[in-house]
């Protein structure tokens, strides 16, 4: 493991690949490769999921985020409708 060799993007991606994609341990593509568990962690966190792919999950997570609270003001509106109609079936008797 020696200090200063810059890797290729390519190099880099294929070693992530490994650890995604084959189910290799990272231990076991850092002995293989000859670069320290470090950096594969970091290639791992920076090829892992594309730039679009990233952008669609954090869409994706404030569409969830304003669906959960509709359905909150939904659920609530619901339980205020039902209340509303026992108390009037109750009194019309």
């Amino acid at each position: 493991m020696s200090s200063g060799i810059r890797n290729t993007e390519e190099f880099k991606r294929d070693a992530v690949a490994q650890i995604t994609d084959r189910g290799y341990s990272v231990k076991e593509v850092a002995e293989r490769l000859g670069v320290c568990t470090k950096s594969l962690y970091d290639w791992k966190k920076q090829f892992s999921k594309p730039d679009k792919e990233r952008k669609q999950s954090g869409a994706d997570s404030a569409e969830i985020r304003r669906l959960k609270a509709e359905l909150l003001r939904v659920t609530e509106e619901r339980d205020i409708l039902k209340r509303a109609t026992a108390y009037f079936a109750k009194n019309a008797q």
